[in-house]
C-alpha cells in the first residue's frame, strides 16, 4: 500500500511539473585568414561570422554569444562559440558558481594562442 500511494504521488508530481526551458548550444565557425588585414576587417570579419552563425544555424533568440577560442589552423580562424538564451544564461551562472575552482598543481600554464572569452550581448 505504501509503494501505491508513493507511486501516485510521484505520477501526480510528475504530470504537473513545469519543465524548465534553457538553450545552450555550442559551435564553431570559421573565417579566412587573407580577409583580415587590419584590425577593423578583422573585428568586422568575426562579427559577421557570428551573426550568421546566430542567424541561421540557431533557432532562439539568444541574450549572449561567447567566444571561448579562437585559433588559426592553416589558413582559416577557427572559433569556438557558447550561445545562450536568458535562461541557459543564468543555467550557466548557476553551474559556473558551484563548479570547483580548476588548480595547476605543477604551476601556471600560458595560453597556447588562445584568446580569453569575450562576450557579446543581444
Amino acid at each position: 500500500m505504501k509503494s501505491l500511494l508513493a507511486t501516485i504521488i510521484g505520477l501526480a508530481l510528475t504530470a504537473f511539473a513545469n519543465p524548465a526551458t534553457a538553450y545552450v548550444v555550442e559551435t564553431t565557425t570559421s573565417i579566412p585568414v587573407p580577409n583580415v588585414a587590419d584590425t577593423a576587417q578583422l573585428e568586422h570579419a568575426l562579427e559577421s561570422a557570428i551573426e550568421d552563425v546566430v542567424e541561421n544555424a540557431i533557432a532562439f533568440a539568444p541574450t549572449v554569444v561567447t567566444v571561448q577560442s579562437a585559433r588559426v589552423v592553416g589558413d582559416r580562424i577557427h572559433l569556438l562559440l557558447l550561445i545562450a538564451d536568458e535562461d541557459g544564461e543564468k543555467t550557466m551562472e548557476t553551474f559556473s558558481a558551484e563548479e570547483p575552482a580548476l588548480s595547476d598543481s605543477a604551476g601556471t600554464m600560458e595560453p597556447s594562442g588562445e584568446v580569453t572569452p569575450h562576450a557579446y550581448r543581444y
